[in-house]
């Protein structure tokens, strides 16, 4: 009976780990309160990712309204080139990201000069397994010519 009760536990403790590790991906509102839009200072968006814990499975709401939206390359995103983005140009409100791979991630905003005004978000995304309580630190902000 108590080799049954063990087992019965086991089975049990596999499965909410497993429930906890699928619920444990959140929907993430770029920006917070103040949502995708340019922001009131440059640093911004990086110091705002800094204080989030980003993982694999999240999925990033960025309540666009008159901006868009692509993933794109870190050299991209350094130098606000539109051009040749990862993703397709999110147009519509809200656009809804997927985190799919862990490491960094690189967003902008792809109408004309609102890059270079601040409108860009770099985010580092861990393993969704991952039981950090602590923020992923996000990559700093290169200056824009």
């Amino acid at each position: 009976m108590e080799s049954n009760y063990e087992r019965l536990s086991l089975v049990l403790g596999l499965i909410l780990g497993m429930i906890s590790g699928i619920s444990s991906a959140s929907t993430v509102i770029v920006g917070g309160r103040t949502g995708w839009t340019i922001p009131p200072s440059p640093s911004f968006y990086s110091s705002w990712a800094s204080q989030q814990t980003i993982r694999v499975g999240d999925v990033f709401n960025f309540a666009a309204g008159a901006h868009t939206v692509a993933e794109v390359s870190k050299a991209a995103y350094n130098s606000c080139n539109t051009t040749n983005p990862l993703s397709p140009v999110m147009t519509t409100a809200p656009a809804r990201i997927t985190l799919k791979a862990a490491g960094a991630h690189y967003f902008i905003c792809t109408i004309p000069g609102h890059c270079a005004l601040g409108q860009k978000l770099a985010v580092v995304a861990t393993a969704a397994s991952s039981s950090s309580s602590v923020p992923s630190p996000a990559p700093q902000p290169s200056a824009v010519p």
